[in-house]
């Protein structure tokens, strides 16, 4: 266990450099194309892959350094670039930690790597939670799976939406219900591999913001896939199923793990957005003049600069401090995950719109960054689970009390 620290080793400092410098040269001056767009940016995706950026080798060493630091930085560093483009980045990253968190040691080595593929092959991988009628709730999905054991196989049938690389992924993770009496604790996590019959997209959303990155439904009809790809294995879900009957405490849930395990890097993606926008508001107050100095010098513009630093460093600190805890094996007594999505989600909008108030006119057009930075942050109040949802979290923890 890694004692909590804030200082980065060389190893550390050196990737976040690499990856800051991608980011920079690479993501940043593609991000007004292709937000515009509203497309998968293929190339650059394939540039990442071809450097080692998007990989499962990268990603296993991000998610195995001890201190929990590394993967929330470097997604901090490429969100800084652009949300939309690091989004098709490491979306697949939340497919592969729902194998890691789900799966059996033999599954995550069959099919961690087939989420990135190689640099001449790349693949796509999803996680396929929320539904039409269960989004923020998901004790109440309809998606269910049923059992043939004369043939091991499982038949999954429902609708999924919004969901990152949904339908165009060549790997898609599916949380069902198998006992929909049990809520939550009646679902399992299946792979659905490529080429599997009966998988099929359907809306493709046109979004206000992160635009990038391909958000969509995902309909599943008669997909039969064979014992296998259920994670975890049926000797697991079973015991898991007799604990829920006998009401024993579950020792988790499909969907859930994995969002306990993203929300941190969900956390550092959002600080991401709120840097490029302090930043770059920063320069624009040094350098625009009104009345003879720079607006800077203006204690209306100085303070709300104040304010913002202040804010993102906050944020920032919550993340590291869910990270390190995350990977120390601490549990989230008081709902410290949810606190870092919800502090970084909610002070990325504001900052945002600070950036818009300090460029004026500017702002509000699309030539300047910040319009679009402000469209992108919006969803971190949203996606995997709205800040109403962690503050649910929050004083559940804190409290003791089933609040509702």
């Amino acid at each position: 266990m890694s004692e909590f620290s804030l200082e980065l080793n060389e190893d550390q400092l050196q990737v976040i450099k690499w990856v800051h410098d991608f980011a920079e040269n690479v993501v940043r001056p593609a991000g007004h194309e292709w937000d515009e767009r509203e497309e998968t940016p293929w190339p650059i995706i394939k540039e990442a892959a071809e450097i080692g950026l998007y990989s499962f080798d990268f990603i296993a060493n991000c998610f195995g350094d001890t201190t929990g630091q590394l993967l929330p930085a470097v997604n901090e560093e490429l969100s800084w670039g652009d949300a939309g483009i690091a989004l098709s980045i490491f979306g697949s990253t939340l497919g592969l930690a729902g194998i890691v968190a789900n799966g059996t040691p033999e599954q995550v080595s069959e099919w961690a790597p087939q989420c990135f593929g190689t640099p001449d092959d790349v693949k796509l991988a999803a996680f396929c939670v929320s539904e039409p009628d269960a989004g923020s709730d998901v004790s109440q999905l309809k998606t269910h799976a049923v059992y043939d054991e004369a043939t091991d196989t499982w038949t999954l049938n429902g609708t999924k939406t919004w969901i990152t690389n949904g339908g165009i992924a060549d790997l898609h993770v599916v949380v069902a219900s198998v006992e929909p009496e049990l809520g939550s604790r009646g679902q399992a996590s299946f792979v659905v591999p490529s080429g599997t019959p009966g998988i099929s997209q359907g809306q493709k959303f046109k979004k206000m913001g992160i635009r990038a990155s391909h958000t969509a439904e995902v309909v599943l009809q008669d997909v039969k896939v064979p014992g296998a790809c259920l994670l975890g294995g049926k000797e697991r879900l079973d015991q898991r199923i007799a604990r829920a009957r006998e009401g024993k405490s579950a020792k988790g849930q499909a969907a859930m793990a994995t969002f306990e395990a993203s929300r941190p890097t969900v956390a550092a993606q959002a600080v991401g957005i709120a840097r490029a926008a302090y930043e770059y508001s920063l320069e624009y107050a040094k350098e625009r003049k009104t009345f003879g100095k720079a607006i800077i010098e203006h204690q209306s513009i100085a303070f709300k600069l104040a304010d913002m630093k202040t804010r993102i460093d906050a944020a920032r600190l919550l993340y590291q401090r869910a990270a390190w805890m995350g990977m120390s094996g601490k549990p989230f007594v008081a709902g410290e995950g949810s606190m870092s999505k919800l502090f970084a989600g909610e002070t990325a909008v504001w900052v945002t719109e600070q950036a818009i108030q300090i460029l004026g006119g500017y702002g509000y057009v699309r030539e300047y960054p910040v319009e679009r930075w402000h469209r992108d942050s919006k969803i971190y109040t949203i996606f995997e689970g709205t800040s109403e949802i962690q503050r649910l979290i929050i004083s559940r923890a804190i409290s003791g009390v089933h609040i509702r």
